[in-house]
């Protein structure tokens, strides 16, 4: 049946690959996030190789609206990466001339040329990102095996490691073409973000999956730690990092934080996420944003989502110098903006209904980084109801989900609830079972917070 399903699936790609080698110039529509980077990146690259000419775009949701934009540019042939399968109709009955590479859950059916998991009978959630599957299309477009690495970049930045702390599926398929071919090295090793980069203490601090007591968001609880079991902070005048320590001293921090978790009553499947599979990019540099597939991602996350796509596009396209440059300047902003929002949701505090939390950052949280500040709030919240956020955006108010992998299992789906919510309320709305965002019209939030909360409660009743 998987046979079958991935037959399926690959001639939907060479039909699609054979729609664009046919036109002389396409235009790129991509999503802001790394995903949708890795996506107009790989369809760039892979477009240019067979010869065709590209322009790119970039938007925060498909919409009418970015539709609009789009028709104004008179394409010949449009590529919608990582967005459009949502917009199925409403792009056919613009008359556009569509191919549409993407991975979220598809809405009507009017496209000829639809590349998508879900078509096939795969989950689009953790099966195959929106980079994966623009990968299978660069594939029918030539020989374009280093792109890999954006795929597997794409897909750890869409989350799609999360639930199982590894690739599976089709991505993971796609990610042992890249250890095979020499441009990614797989290892089992603490998955927690900045091994590359940050000082022991500040990794661990940050940590926030698991919450560990004492630990996470507790810098002189992280230092103490640290201390007691012996690992030295610096090397000299030089901080010391993960990817600096001895493999004992690895194992000692890895046996204290299972203590800590096991001592402070976290439940087994919280405890087991501290350890897993991770990434490493050969071809990129030790010790600097690049080498590992998740802090890759968040460098592109902090690119596109303050307006910089075009930055995030070229470190894709392998500009190492200028571009690289200004990313690490933006990365810097974009942690600060990160833990500024994270001390407002604390200070104002999170509201909670029936089977949802949420809170409203009005305009004091930009509306293209509210669902990674609601990702981070959840251990600050109630973690058996998702949390939902709201940012003010010039034509509505951006609505951003986060779950968690318990609640996934009890039976939420986030991106049904917020697609039916944001619809009754005359708004756009989906994503995946464990985030999903929404535009909404302004007024409308509390409305929408009623009818998401009862849809939440059918979800997990039923799960």
């Amino acid at each position: 049946m998987v046979i079958e399903s991935m037959d399926v699936l690959l001639k939907i790609a060479r039909e699609c690959a054979l729609k664009l080698k046919k036109s002389d110039k396409v235009l790129i529509v991509s999503h802001i996030d790394a995903d949708g980077l890795c996506s107009a990146g790989i369809a760039c690259r892979a477009l240019e190789r067979a010869g065709v000419e590209t322009d790119v775009m970039f938007v925060k949701q498909l919409d009418e609206n970015a539709l609009d934009e789009v028709l104004s540019r008179n394409p010949e042939t449009v590529l919608f990466t990582d967005l459009g399968s949502g917009m199925q109709d409403e792009i056919t009955s613009r008359g556009l001339d569509a191919v549409i590479a993407d991975h979220h859950m598809p809405q009507g059916s009017g496209c000829r040329y639809h590349l998508n998991p879900h078509v096939a009978g795969f989950d689009g959630g953790e099966e195959l990102s929106g980079s994966s599957t623009t990968y299978l299309l660069a594939r029918e477009l030539g020989l374009n095996f280093d792109l890999v690495t954006l795929a597997v970049v794409g897909s750890v930045g869409d989350l799609q490691d999360s639930r199982n702390r590894r690739l599976i599926g089709l991505n993971r398929e796609i990610m042992l073409e890249g250890v095979k071919g020499g441009f990614i090295e797989l290892i089992r090793d603490l998955r927690m973000f900045g091994k590359q980069t940050r000082p022991i203490f500040r990794m661990l601090q940050y940590s926030s999956d698991p919450s560990i007591p004492g630990i996470t968001g507790n810098e002189e609880g992280c230092l103490r730690f640290l201390k007691e079991l012996d690992v030295p902070l610096k090397d000299g005048e030089k901080w010391r990092r993960w990817i600096d320590l001895e493999f004992e001293e690895k194992k000692r921090i890895v046996s204290g934080l299972v203590k800590i978790a096991i001592e402070s009553g976290l439940n087994p499947h919280a405890i087991n996420r501290l350890v897993g599979e991770v990434y490493i990019l050969l071809n990129e540099e030790e010790g600097t944003e690049l080498r590992d597939a998740m802090e890759f991602s968040t460098l592109l996350n902090a690119t596109a989502r303050y307006g910089h796509e075009d930055i995030g596009l070229k470190i894709c396209l392998g500009d190492r110098d200028t571009a690289l440059k200004k990313a690490i300047r933006l990365l810097s902003e974009h942690r600060r903006n990160l833990a500024e929002g994270l001390t407002l949701v604390k200070e104002n505090g999170i509201e909670r209904l029936d089977n949802i939390q949420y809170f409203h950052a009005g305009n004091r949280i930009r509306e293209t980084i509210v669902g990674i500040v609601a990702g981070m709030s959840l251990p600050i919240g109630d973690s058996s109801k998702p949390i939902v956020a709201f940012a003010e955006k010039d034509d509505g108010v951006k609505v951003s989900a986060r779950g968690t992998q318990e609640l996934i299992r009890r039976g939420l789906n986030l991106a049904k609830a917020i697609n039916h919510a944001a619809r009754e309320v005359g708004g756009v709305g989906g994503g995946h079972n464990i985030a999903a965002g929404a535009t909404i019209p302004k007024g409308k939030e509390e409305e929408f917070l009623m009818i998401l909360d009862r849809l939440i409660e059918k979800q997990l009743k039923k799960g």
